[in-house]
């Protein structure tokens, strides 16, 4: 949640936190990275989804800058605090000459940055025992226009989020219980195109029975939104566990069927039609920016979490690369679906139901149980944005309107398109353009020159980006806004065609 300061939890070693890292930016993206590949060209794809990967690992480091400065300025607000009260505590016992020298030193030494803390105070001031999430750390960085404009993005990422989650799992039953030969999941995945107006069992059309299971999904989850909901350890080694053996099971079915000569795909090495989907799709796929905090913080041993989270990128571009080009190669392009499961449920590539029918299904079962949690999330960034120092929300408001406008937009965006591949893209396109690149590289310039001003321009921070130079954060600034021109330019001359 972007909100306030919690508890670090429970400390774990830095390997541990790697692994973390992984399971947390390959999710959801990673399944629709495989058409966006094929569309874009296999070199063109090469290239952007290592150059985005680049940025993202930059930006991960500016938030991880920016996370130390808001400990270092935390600790110095507390040591402020104690010295006021000691203060407080000697002038009710009466002033003498001498404290009165001292409070006109300490006034004077207010004035000026204060170099002493790094030499006196504490070595580590700089160091993250604190978990400040994102919210708070652009309420201390930035302004009231800036404060607003970070919730105003990341309640749009939270909503695209819940759209995908909300179409993706009756698009993963709708395909694997409609079939036009009526023979169950057999022919999904064969190449075969169905229109939403086909049938799926008897009268019901198939886009009917995506909307069917759209409702009762809505009717299940619905109603936890306006709950507390909470991710329990149990349930993350089950959802990582099943992630984990879905992922390695299509690789390795895809890398058997290219070995036996029976790969389909012919993919071509640029398709620029195709680059604003991928775009879209890569940024999404490389999220993890809004979940440092939780990540980061009870990490034991930080010194080298630059090169942890360097190592964690390494690998996670080789698992894309690998997944992506094992399915560009093992299928023709008009075959590749959405959702990269799906095109393993038909009988001829899996003779094996139960392999079949879990690879199908395994978009239900592991976004399921993620989407109370985001929009859990979504609803109280919505109560932090409108919150005011002091008050409280009526009843009504507070349990029955943040949890409908948190839920409804949606589950409507849901109804009226499950276009998988071009919820991600926009998704991640806007929204996540902002998280990933324009607020790291405000945090970490706003911070940065926060920090010169409380403690002095010679103080350093133990955990300051590599790109400690002002031109990548100007370079990230600049290639973020372009993106999006280029999205909205791409999407409308592409609109213009039709």
């Amino acid at each position: 949640m972007a909100g306030g300061i919690t508890d670090t939890g429970e400390l774990y070693s830095p390997y541990v936190g790697l692994v973390y890292m992984f399971n947390l930016i390959v999710g959801t993206g990673a399944l629709t990275m495989p058409k966006a590949f094929a569309a874009a060209g296999w070199l063109v794809s090469l290239v952007l989804l290592m150059f985005l990967g680049f940025m993202s690992y930059m930006t991960t480091t500016f938030v991880v800058e920016a996370m130390a400065a808001a400990n270092a300025q935390l600790r110095w607000k507390r040591m402020e605090k104690r010295k006021e009260d000691d203060e407080d505590e000697d002038s009710s016992s009466g002033v003498s000459d001498s404290d009165v020298l001292l409070q006109d030193g300490y006034e004077r030494a207010e004035t000026r940055p204060i170099l002493s803390v790094q030499r006196r105070g504490s070595p580590n001031i700089f160091e993250i025992t604190e978990r400040v999430e994102m919210g708070q750390m652009a309420s201390m960085f930035f302004n009231k226009v800036g404060v607003n404009l970070f919730y105003f993005c990341i309640i749009i990422y939270l909503y695209g989020d819940l759209a995908i989650y909300a179409a993706a799992v009756p698009v993963s039953l709708m395909q694997v219980t409609c079939s036009a030969t009526g023979n169950h999941s057999c022919s999904v995945g064969d190449g075969t195109k169905y229109n939403d107006t086909d049938k799926c069992w008897g009268p019901i059309r198939r886009i009917d029975a995506y909307r069917l299971y759209l409702a009762a999904f809505t009717l299940l989850l619905g109603p936890f939104t306006f709950f507390n909901v909470q991710k329990t350890k149990y349930l993350q080694i089950m959802t990582s566990l099943m992630r984990w053996i879905a992922f390695i099971l299509m690789i390795i079915l895809a890398l058997i069927r290219i070995s036996r000569g029976q790969a389909e795909g012919h993919p071509s090495m640029a398709q620029l039609s195709g680059i604003r989907n991928l775009f879209g799709v890569c940024v999404y796929s490389f999220m993890c920016q809004h979940s440092l905090p939780s990540l980061i913080t009870p990490i034991s041993k930080k010194k080298h979490v630059n090169k942890l989270v360097l190592l964690d990128y390494i690998l996670i571009l080789a698992f894309y690369s690998l997944l992506s080009f094992t399915a560009i190669y093992c299928f023709r392009n008009d075959t590749l679906m959405d959702m990269y499961t799906l095109n393993f449920t038909n009988c001829k590539i899996i003779s094996v139901a139960f392999i079949r029918y879990f690879l199908g299904l395994f978009p239900v079962f592991t976004i399921s149980t993620n989407f109370p949690i985001i929009a859990v999330t979504l609803r109280n960034n919505w109560k932090t944005l409108f919150h005011r120092e002091g008050g409280t929300y009526p009843w009504v408001v507070d349990r029955i309107v943040f949890p409908a406008i948190t839920l409804i937009p949606p589950v409507l965006v849901a109804f009226c398109t499950h276009d998988l591949e071009s919820l991600v893209g926009i998704t991640g396109a806007y929204a996540g353009n902002g998280i990933q690149y324009l607020i790291p590289a405000f945090l970490a310039y706003c911070s940065r020159k926060d920090t010169q001003l409380v403690f002095g321009s010679g103080t350093v921070n133990k955990h300051l980006s590599p790109f400690r130079h002002t031109f990548w954060i100007v370079f990230v600034l600049i290639w973020g806004f372009s993106c999006f021109v280029f999205v909205t330019a791409n999407i409308v001359l592409s609109e213009s065609k039709l």
